[in-house]
């Protein structure tokens, strides 16, 4: 894809909700889940609201979403600053490989930085290994393992 305008890295705003949607609903295709609906809309009403430690910023080319992240600011018993926890990141197929990802991962660095935070952190599957050639060049690995239990 060829753009005419440069790219934009902005907030979600209510108006963007049908495209977020449809990025949403291909990153969860990409990774073989479904979100429940009454999930999403609570993440979509946490992202717009100020009180909430939950973000969301769109990419903007041409007047059209093209991708999105989400980021979670979290404590740390580490650090005085806290953790910024990158929780999704995906930008749509037809446009991959032109650096979208990176700038939307930047942006991220950037709001983390403005909060104080200690650092930026993300997981990704270990099959995702396209997205992880862009994760070594401008991140480190942590050589953690993730666990989890799921409750309820």
């Amino acid at each position: 894809m060829t753009s005419t305008t440069p790219l934009q890295i902005r907030s979600v705003a209510v108006a963007d909700f049908d495209a977020w949607l449809t990025l949403w609903r291909g990153y969860q295709a990409f990774y073989k889940t479904d979100i429940p609906m009454d999930t999403t809309l609570r993440t979509w009403a946490r992202m717009l609201d100020p009180a909430e430690p939950v973000f969301g910023a769109v990419a903007v080319m041409d007047g059209r979403v093209v991708g999105m992240v989400h980021w979670i600011m979290h404590r740390s018993c580490w650090t005085t600053g806290d953790y910024c926890y990158l929780q999704d990141l995906f930008v749509k197929s037809d446009i991959r490989g032109a650096g979208i990802g990176r700038k939307l991962i930047e942006h991220v660095y950037a709001k983390a930085a403005e909060a104080q935070c200690s650092r930026v952190w993300w997981l990704t599957h270990e099959t995702n290994t396209d997205a992880m050639q862009l994760y070594d060049r401008i991140a480190d690995r942590s050589g953690f393992v993730q666990y989890r239990k799921t409750l309820g």
